[in-house]
């Protein structure tokens, strides 16, 4: 029987007692599947419910076949090596004996001896250069998670469960990752951000507050029914909106007859043209009448006006977030950052960057890419002056911003709007609160305190405190902005940093980031000697 995956009826509720998950219904069988959400939807918790981590409060999970999990971060025992991630240490010291001539008849009878060429092929394929012996204390945090996915895979489960594996993976890392699950025949659930990744999927699962609903195809094949639903959702808008329109002239119509006819009748009883009695029954039944016109009338517009309510909410969840900036005023032909002869490191011995220039003109839009350890992080560290250069000058010559992933440039014991009043000093409260209207931190929520902020959250916050003032500064510079962001944060980024119109200096690993920020230039960063 094929693996899969069965949720019946699922509920989960925090310590606090806190609905995060309500009657889910869904089944994963043997095919790619992504699942998707805002952060803070519950989609880590519905892996670890899955995982057996969590119990659920109601329903039921069952399982047929085997699964391996990767965790966002592979945890590590002090000592460990490749071969402990693969649960292979007894049985490499089996081989290692047998070459010596020390292995006894049960161990050689017993031997598994493509071990050693699998445990290559595996780490082959996730593209990691490394021996069973290699210490996992050793290898980056990107490294640990290539090497615990091929034990994943070497372990040969019906079912693979991701949490977000191209996290902090360079280039060739997520191509690996990116390859190795296009090629993968099982089933797959897989919790990312990474739309490139999402692109190899057969399925992608969205999760929201109101529930889970599944969509057939990739990344590609989800945003196009997203557009088609958020088109149903404006001619909904626009047809609920014309029946208020029409209910309210209705309404209008109705009530200048009324007052015509009303008129003519005080006319008549004036004149003594029909006995008083009469006048009276006809006065209430007029008066009934115009009631139950009321009465129709209010319903239908309430109906109309829920409607719209209804269609509005569906745009501004399915709209793309959009805003407007005003102009840092950087000409074309201005050097914005400059870098001559620049030789920098952390040992004296072996300095991370040599003879490096580079320049930045007007509004480039300039990305730094290249291996993790090829000097990326050095070079933004010379450029915000957090890193002294050994030989060589570096000179930024406009007002600047550095966003780290952290967004320290905030100070997390404030609210949003006391960071942008103190981050645009000359702003009133006019001023602060339009500015940071335009990037959704509208009424109460401009007064969240920074510290409470989600990843996403944050770094909107930030953007809004820097580029949301009279004059934003003319050069931004990023570290990974979209680590660790939901793809609405991402979307709102891009949002953004495409409205801005100075000059970017970007280091990512996100292509279609890149991509969709339009991106100039790149700078591809090798190890070693760096010349550009």
């Amino acid at each position: 029987m094929p693996a899969s995956i069965t949720i019946s009826n699922l509920s989960w509720s925090t310590p606090d007692g806190r609905p995060l998950l309500s009657n889910l219904d869904l089944s994963f069988g043997a095919e790619r599947t992504g699942l998707v959400g805002r952060n803070g939807v519950g989609k880590t918790t519905l892996l670890k419910l899955v995982a057996g981590e969590l119990q659920p409060s109601l329903g039921s999970i069952a399982f047929d076949g085997r699964f391996g999990i990767l965790r966002q971060a592979v945890q590590i025992d002090a000592g460990a090596a490749i071969a402990d991630l693969f649960a292979v240490r007894d049985t490499l010291a089996i081989l290692e004996r047998a070459e010596r001539g020390e292995a006894t008849g049960e161990e050689l009878a017993h031997a598994d001896w493509t071990l050693e060429a699998r445990l290559a092929s595996a780490l082959e394929r996730v593209g990691l250069e490394a021996t069973p012996g290699t210490p996992l204390s050793s290898l980056s945090g990107g490294q640990r998670t290539r090497a615990g996915l091929a034990a994943l895979v070497f372990a040969e489960p019906d079912f693979l469960i991701l949490d977000e594996p191209t996290n902090n993976l360079d280039r060739e890392g997520r191509e690996a990752v990116i390859a190795l699950l296009r090629d993968w025949r099982g089933g797959a659930l897989v919790v990312s951000h990474d739309r490139e990744l999402l692109e190899a999927m057969d399925a992608i699962v969205e999760l929201t507050t109101l529930g889970a609903r599944r969509y057939g195809g990739g990344w590609t094949a989800f945003q196009e029914r997203k557009a088609l639903e958020l088109a149903a959702a404006e001619h909904d808008l626009a047809d609920a909106e014309k029946r208020v329109d029409d209910v309210n002239r209705s309404a209008q119509l109705a009530a200048e007859r009324q007052a015509r006819s009303d008129r003519g009748g005080r006319i008549k009883a004036a004149r003594g043209d029909m006995p008083r009695i009469v006048a009276g029954g006809l006065k209430r039944k007029a008066e009934n009448t115009r009631g139950d016109r009321v009465r129709l009338g209010e319903k239908r517009r309430e109906q109309a006006l829920d409607e719209a309510t209804s269609a509005r909410g569906r745009i501004e969840v399915l709209q793309p977030f959009t805003v407007r900036l005003e102009p840092t005023g950087l000409p074309a032909s201005r050097v914005v950052l400059r870098l001559n002869g620049v030789t920098a490191g952390y040992d004296s011995e072996r300095p991370v960057l040599h003879n490096l220039s580079l320049a930045l003109t007007g509004p480039e839009r300039v990305a730094i890419t290249g291996p993790n350890g090829s000097g990326k992080t050095t070079l933004l560290a010379l450029v915000t002056g957090a890193l002294v250069p050994w030989q060589g000058t570096v000179s930024v010559l406009v007002a600047h911003v550095f966003f780290d992933q952290s967004v320290s440039l905030l100070d997390p014991r404030l609210s949003v709007r006391e960071n942008f009043r103190a981050l645009n000093p000359g702003a009133d409260e006019n001023a602060c609160r339009t500015a940071l209207a335009r990037f959704m931190f509208r009424a109460d929520a401009a007064l969240q305190q920074v510290s409470t902020l989600s990843g996403g959250q944050l770094l909107r916050a930030g953007l809004a405190c820097v580029l949301g003032g009279r004059k934003p500064p003319q050069l931004l510079i990023l570290d990974e902005p979209t680590n660790h962001l939901d793809i609405d944060s991402i979307a709102a980024v891009e949002a953004g940093l495409s409205a801005y119109d100075g000059a970017l200096l970007v280091v990512s690993h996100d292509e279609v980031f890149l991509e969709n920020i339009g991106i100039t230039r790149r700078i591809m960063m090798p190890s070693g000697t760096t010349v550009l």
